[in-house]
C-alpha cells in the first residue's frame, strides 16, 4: 500500500507542490525580500543563559507518575537553577507546571546574565496561560529587559495573510537568501498595551537555519537587533545558541528514566506495570 502512496506522491509532486506556494507565490517572495535585511554579525563578548523545560509521563492502573523539569544554563555549561518536580495524580496540567517553572527559572536568571534565552515562543505563553502567569512574565521580562523568546520553528501566517500566503511566514524567507541578515521588526498588539510582541526572523551565518526571535515591547530597531545578533553569534553553533542546546539536553526527562522512577518507588512489581516498562 504505502508503494502506491510513494508512487502518487512522485506522479503528483509538481501539483501538491504548487498548492503550497499558491497563487501569489513570486508576489510574497518579493515582499520578503524588501523585508530583509542583510546583516553579517560579529562576535560580542556576552554572558548568555538559556531556559528550557520538559515533562514526561506514564499511566497505568488509572494512575499516572509524572515528572517535571527546567534548567538555566549558561554557554559555558555552568547551572545557574535547576528546577524539578514529580508526584502520582490524574489530570495534572504538566505543561502548566513546565510553564510556571520555566519563568521562575527565568526569574532567577536576569539579574545573573547579560541576556536571558527562553525556548519557544511568548505568543503560546500569553494565549495558554492563565493571567497570573503572564502577569509573572511580563514583571519578569521588563525587569532588565533582556529576555528573548526564541524558536527554532514557527507556524505564524501573519505577515504575508495580506497577499494569501498559505505556509508560515519563515518558509518564505527561507527561499529567498541562504546568507545571514534579519526580518525587519513586526510589531503585534492583539494581547493589550502591556503585552506587545515585537518579532524578527534571522540567520547568524552562511546556509544555517532561520530562527525567530520574540521580544516584549515595541522599542526595538535595527540597531538593537544587530546587537543582538552580534551577542547570540558569539556562543551559536550551527546558527543555534549554543545555551539553549544544553539547556534542553540537562532538562529532557525520557522514558527511561520514567521506568527509573517506577523502579525506585516500588511500583514495577505492580499489576499491569509491565507495559509501562516494555
Amino acid at each position: 500500500m504505502l508503494n502506491t502512496v510513494f508512487k502518487d506522491v512522485i506522479i503528483n509532486r509538481n501539483k501538491m507542490l504548487s498548492v503550497l506556494k499558491g497563487p501569489k507565490f513570486e508576489q510574497i517572495l518579493q515582499k520578503a525580500r524588501e523585508n530583509w535585511v542583510e546583516f553579517m554579525p560579529t562576535k560580542e563578548e556576552t554572558v548568555t543563559a538559556g531556559i528550557d523545560s520538559s515533562f514526561n509521563n506514564t499511566k497505568f492502573q488509572g494512575i499516572e507518575l509524572w515528572a517535571t523539569t527546567a534548567v538555566s544554563i549558561k554557554s559555558d555549561g555552568e547551572i545557574l537553577v535547576d528546577l524539578h518536580d514529580s508526584g502520582l495524580g490524574s489530570d495534572i496540567d504538566l505543561s502548566r507546571i513546565a510553564s510556571k517553572m520555566e519563568i521562575d527559572a527565568c526569574e532567577k536568571t536576569v539579574d545573573l546574565v547579560d541576556l536571558v534565552l527562553m525556548d519557544g515562543s511568548l505568543h503560546s505563553q500569553f494565549m495558554t496561560r492563565q493571567s497570573t502567569l503572564n502577569t509573572l512574565v511580563v514583571k519578569t521580562m521588563k525587569k532588565r529587559d533582556n529576555v528573548i523568546f526564541i524558536a527554532k520553528t514557527s507556524n505564524t501566517k501573519k505577515q504575508f495573510e495580506d497577499l494569501g500566503s498559505l505556509a508560515g511566514d519563515i518558509f518564505y524567507y527561507n527561499h529567498i537568501t541562504n546568507g545571514p541578515g534579519f526580518s525587519k521588526i513586526f510589531v503585534e498588539k492583539k494581547y493589550g498595551s502591556d503585552k506587545i510582541i515585537s518579532s524578527t526572523f534571522v540567520r547568524l551565518s552562511d546556509s544555517t537555519p532561520i530562527i525567530k526571535l520574540e521580544f516584549l515591547g515595541n522599542q526595538y530597531g535595527d540597531n538593537e537587533i544587530k546587537s543582538i545578533m552580534n551577542k547570540l553569534y558569539k556562543t551559536s553553533i550551527g546558527g543555534y545558541p549554543y545555551a539553549l542546546k544544553l539547556a534542553h539536553n540537562n532538562c529532557k526527562i525520557s522514558d527511561k528514566e520514567l521506568g527509573k522512577m517506577i523502579s525506585l518507588l516500588g511500583l514495577s512489581n505492580e499489576i499491569g506495570s509491565r507495559e509501562v516498562l516494555g
